[in-house]
């Protein structure tokens, strides 16, 4: 999980701020319990546990499922976070210091795909679900949302780095689960990055998720399909590339060709991956995160500029 230091996010810090939250997260991260089990373990009612549940809950540091128990229906509680990353604002003088593209998702020039598949906007189904034709549809660049069973999307981001700046660090966020027949959060996906033709790595998505709807997911979109999806943060530097801070590869901003005018960015289920689960990209409009296909291009000033702005 990623947060930041906004209003959206002072649900997770309050749900934090509590040792006995802080004790149920340990239980959860042996095993999933219910109710009773979390209030036993804590040494409190079930009724209390039910109000330090719901405040978790609402965090998204875990979610509740109602499952067949030994004395009927249970509220079974699972932990769905192993870590959060706490992105703190970028000081006043580094702004300058990066150039930044957001493409939506529906905006890709290049596709090989199979179903299960789709795309929307904002406000409807773009054809009909399963079908590759109306991924050349010309409604497609206003999809906000889009999914796929294996293959690959591809965009081309325009790059507007000056010849006396040197790059230092590429930063590719979005928020994407796997794909599953209606939802399914034990379905592993493996899906690649791959930027200018150079294989960045591989994330194996752990599932494709819909116990809640998103928070900005529109009120018309079907309940029994993705809802939402995790926000991962690539990034490229002189030492490698990592995904939320854990190396995937060894590749760095020096080996992609990154002073092209512009670049080719492929999202990938390829076929002899392991887990072959889908895809789906959530963009603006859809999903816990109220952005697209968000690239930060970090930069270095040389010294003849860096002297000229003193």
């Amino acid at each position: 999980m990623q947060i930041d230091l906004s209003n959206h996010s002072i649900p997770v810090f309050e749900a934090l701020a509590s040792n006995v939250r802080l004790a149920i997260i340990q239980n959860l991260s042996e095993r999933s319990m219910n109710i009773r089990e979390l209030a036993e373990a804590v040494g409190l009612s079930s009724a209390i546990m039910t109000m330090h549940i719901k405040k978790l809950e609402k965090a998204g540091i875990i979610r509740t499922e109602m499952t067949p128990g030994k004395a009927g229906i249970q509220k079974l509680c699972i932990l769905t976070v192993d870590h959060i990353k706490i992105n703190f604002p970028t000081k006043m003088t580094k702004l300058s210091n990066y150039h930044q593209t957001e493409l939506s998702v529906g905006h890709y020039t290049d596709f090989l795909i199979e179903p299960t598949c789709g795309l929307a906007t904002k406000e409807k189904i773009i054809g009909e679900f399963d079908d590759t034709r109306y991924f050349l549809d010309s409604e497609r660049f206003n999809a906000k949302i889009l999914w796929f069973g294996k293959g690959y999307i591809e965009y081309k981001v325009p790059n507007f780095l000056l010849s006396n700046q040197k790059p230092t660090e590429l930063e590719i966020s979005m928020e994407l689960s796997s794909e599953a027949p209606f939802t399914n959060e034990n379905w592993p996906s493996d899906i690649s990055f791959i930027l200018n033709n150079v294989e960045l790595g591989t994330w194996t998505s752990p599932g494709d998720f819909g116990d809640n709807s998103g928070k900005y997911t529109p009120d018309w979109w079907p309940r029994v399909v993705n809802q939402y999806g995790l926000l991962k943060c690539i990034r490229i530097t002189t030492t490698g590339t990592f995904i939320d801070g854990i190396k995937i590869s060894s590749i760095t901003i020096d080996d992609l060709n990154i002073r092209e005018k512009q670049w080719t960015f492929r999202i990938a289920v390829h076929e002899e991956a392991e887990h072959i689960g889908g895809v789906t990209l959530f963009g603006s409009g859809f999903g816990n995160y109220n952005q697209d296909i968000l690239f930060r291009l970090f930069y270095s000033k040389n010294q003849k500029e860096e002297s000229l702005s003193e």
